[in-house]
C-alpha cells in the first residue's frame, strides 16, 4: 500500500486514516500538527523557557547554523536556505526549524517585492 500524500509505501496494518486518505505516520502526524509561524501561545511558552533558561539559549546545531546563514546573508529565500545548507534537511524539517526560531523570536520572514526573505528578528 502507498501514503495518498507523498507515495511512500506503508506496511499492511501501519496506515492511518484521514478524511478518506490512507497515510504513513510522518504524514499523519503533519496533517493533525501543521506548522504555525504565527503562533502567539508557542511565542510565549518559547521566551517563557528562554527566561526561565537565564537566557542561555536551547539551539539545535541545525537552528544554529540557520542563524548563522540569516546573519551572514543578511536574509535568503527559503529554498536558497535549503541549498545552504546542503540538503540535509527536508522542506518539512526546515519549515518546523524555522517556526521554532520564530517562536523564539530570532528569526522571521518578510516579503521583499515578490519575494520572501527569511531573516534574523
Amino acid at each position: 500500500m502507498k501514503c495518498n500524500r507523498c507515495q511512500n509505501s506503508i506496511d499492511p496494518g501501519e496506515e492511518k486514516e484521514h478524511l478518506g486518505q490512507k497515510l504513513c505516520e510522518d504524514c499523519y502526524m503533519d496533517v493533525l500538527s501543521p506548522v504555525r509561524t504565527c503562533d502567539p501561545w508557542a511565542v510565549h511558552s518559547a521566551k517563557s523557557l528562554e527566561k526561565h533558561l537565564g537566557g542561555s539559549g536551547c539551539l539545535t546545531s541545525i537552528q544554529s547554523e540557520i542563524l548563522a546563514i540569516l546573519k551572514e546573508t543578511g536574509g535568503i529565500e527559503p529554498p536558497r536556505l535549503m541549498e545552504r545548507l546542503g540538503g540535509r534537511v527536508t522542506w518539512k524539517e526546515l519549515e518546523r526549524e524555522f517556526a521554532a526560531l520564530r517562536h523564539m523570536e530570532k528569526a522571521r520572514g518578510e516579503k521583499q517585492a515578490d519575494r520572501i526573505v527569511w531573516r534574523i528578528w
